[in-house]
């Protein structure tokens, strides 16, 4: 894991990028290269050869520096969106090719690493699931991107963070068939040493937070608009102020992104 040089209240101490590669593997996959950052993007193609490229969502300090990544390694990457599934080599082939479907199972570096689609925090969200088939004693690992973080909790993102989507999410992880306790590799934070245990309590802290959001719509004596009309902001703002009262204000933008995807499932879209 090498640990991005991009700390704020959104990325805790910094985006990590994981480098990961079967033992004896001469290559190496490279799991969401993170920002632009010059220092950060020689560190990690300095690990290589690096055989694949995979990203974990959209957002910037995850995929800010991916091109610049291709350019150094040649790799071609993989990702949920075509932006970022881009055929590699010496030369620079810049070609398009499929993005990753739910499900695909991907060989690289002596690994299998399967794509599981886990929208909600982001529309393109995905986990990976990787094993070293030749080596099964050292078990398998999930990267979660920003789905499960290491420390806090998700922001649903706008403007396709979903909460129904985020709970079907965390239902499939916790459905994973794997030997436990499975190690959870985050976008964000240390290690999750039992990943299953860490989706049953974001599952519960996000029941706990709809219930909270539903107080304060009653306590508001606030409606929510027929779906398909706009939710005012002088109503998403005034739910975010009851309900996540206690958070820095650095964080407040995120908090009402959230509370946004919240209002959204009360209403059935």
């Amino acid at each position: 894991m090498l640990r991005a040089d991009n700390p704020g209240p959104m990325t805790l101490d910094g985006t990590r990028s994981y480098v990961l590669r079967a033992p004896g593997s001469s290559g190496c996959v490279v799991v969401d290269p993170g920002p632009l950052l010059e220092p950060h993007l020689a560190a990690l193609a300095g690990t290589g050869p690096v055989e694949l490229a995979l990203v974990t969502h959209r957002h910037p300090d995850h995929t800010g520096g991916l091109a610049r990544f291709r350019e150094l390694t040649g790799a071609p990457s993989r990702g949920g969106l075509p932006e970022f599934s881009v055929g590699g080599g010496v030369g620079g082939d810049d070609a398009t090719v499929e993005p990753l479907a739910d499900g695909e199972i991907v060989s690289a570096a002596g690994l299998r690493v399967e794509a599981l689609a886990t929208p909600g925090h982001t529309a393109d969200s995905v986990c990976f699931v990787v094993s070293a088939p030749d080596h099964p004693a050292s078990g398998s690992v999930v990267l979660t991107g920003d789905t499960v973080l290491g420390r806090g909790t998700t922001v649903l993102a706008e403007p396709d963070g979903s909460l129904r989507d985020y709970l079907a999410s965390l239902d499939r992880l916790s459905a994973l068939d794997l030997p436990g306790p499975v190690l959870g590799l985050p976008g964000h934070g240390p290690v999750i040493q039992d990943l299953g245990s860490a989706v049953h309590a974001y599952r519960e802290h996000r029941l706990e937070r709809l219930g909270q959001v539903r107080s304060a719509l009653t306590g508001l004596g606030a409606e929510l608009p027929d779906a398909g009309s706009p939710l005012p902001d002088t109503l998403l703002d005034a739910v975010t102020g009851a309900v996540y009262a206690d958070v820095d204000p650095s964080v407040l933008i995120a908090a009402r992104s959230s509370v946004r995807a919240q209002l959204e499932y009360l209403r059935g879209r």
